[in-house]
């Protein structure tokens, strides 16, 4: 049987069931064209971090609000005050990974060091759950830590070198870069805490992943005012963009606007590909197409944008998606699938 087959075979759900297909769909594209779009507003204004969760969050709630709490008629079947913890961890974690593009940090570090999810999660596991994983399981986040190590540290050495100046400037923009690594820490550490808040709350009260979107991105939209100056500063910056012209509507739009929307229903879809899978398939095949979606749009914003990207960026990024793919046992899920078809192959003759 081919390498193709044994994969159809391991993942009968995505062959059998349309909405898994469409949802994988929902995911590359959605995903990696987000990536494109944010990069394009962070590149032409690095600090647009705000204005970019403030407009996903609003059109995220909204959406929920109408279709899923049918205009707040329906009662959440989660308690609003865990709720409520949820959401400042999420607001918190939303607010500072995008903020964190102010501090030098390239996209692709950026993704890379947000692939590290798992190393965070496997230390609060053993730490709050008191879980006990399997050797393979060490040595992939092992690697992931490695892989994650070697971009940061071949990132950090070009921070230095493209800074340009006195001494004094270079260790400034140094500094500044430490600032955003150690935001990035922060989140990637609150986002695991998170999930196994969230994992307590579905096993005592259930799955409610669609209320719990839609709780996540309304309840946090009054924090924003403590941004509102930074907001509405971006909206004037916006405004003074290049205006194109948008043929459906028949007149011109400041440019970045235009990007801004693109990049909100492009998120949208991107959260509806997700909430899809997890509903259709199994946690390993969410977290296999979650992991392939990562590494096809670090791909297209080296590519597009020409972000640089040693060789050594290359090792890393490679450590770090395959110890991803260890993690979730893929190799052993592929053997084990080979197994049974060969069992079939000799029953059949």
């Amino acid at each position: 049987m081919s390498a193709l087959g044994v994969l159809v075979g391991y993942f009968p759900p995505i062959t059998a069931n349309m909405n898994t297909i469409f949802a994988v769909l929902l995911v590359f594209v959605g995903c990696c064209s987000n990536v494109v779009f944010l990069e394009t507003l962070v590149r032409e204004f690095p600090g647009c971090g705000n204005i970019v969760t403030f407009a996903q969050f609003a059109f995220i709630a909204l959406e929920g609000f109408i279709f899923e709490t049918n205009f707040g008629r329906k009662k959440p079947a989660i308690p609003m005050s865990n709720y409520v913890i949820m959401v400042t961890m999420f607001f918190t974690v939303s607010v500072i990974n995008n903020y964190a593009l102010n501090f030098n940090i390239a996209m692709p570090l950026h993704m890379i060091f947000r692939s590290g999810s798992l190393i965070a999660n496997m230390i609060l596991g053993i730490i709050i759950l008191k879980k006990r994983y399997s050797m393979s399981k060490y040595l992939s986040v092992a690697m992931v830590s490695l892989g994650i190590f070697i971009c940061t540290i071949m990132s950090a050495k070009q921070v230095n070198v493209g800074t340009k100046g006195s001494d004094d400037q270079g260790v400034y923009a140094f500094l500044h870069w430490l600032i955003g690594i150690a935001m990035l820490t922060f989140a990637l550490l609150m986002s695991a805490r998170m999930g196994i808040f969230q994992e307590t709350l579905y096993k005592q009260y259930g799955k409610h992943s669609k209320e719990a979107l839609f709780y996540n991105h309304c309840l946090p939209l009054p924090g924003f005012l403590l941004l509102s100056s930074d907001i509405y500063n971006h909206c004037v910056l916006f405004s003074q963009s290049t205006p194109v012209e948008v043929p459906v509507i028949g007149q011109a739009v400041p440019v970045l606007w235009l990007y801004l929307l693109l990049n909100v229903i492009t998120q949208y879809v991107c959260i509806r590909g997700v909430f899809i899978l997890t509903t259709e398939c199994a946690s390993l095949t969410v977290t296999l197409v979650v992991t392939l979606r990562k590494f096809i749009s670090l791909i297209i914003s080296i590519l597009f944008f020409k972000n640089p990207f040693t060789a050594w960026h290359w090792v890393g990024t490679g450590v770090v998606f395959l110890g991803t793919l260890i993690y979730t046992e893929v190799w052993t899920s592929i053997c084990t699938a080979l197994r049974g078809s060969e069992k079939l192959k000799k029953k059949k003759t």
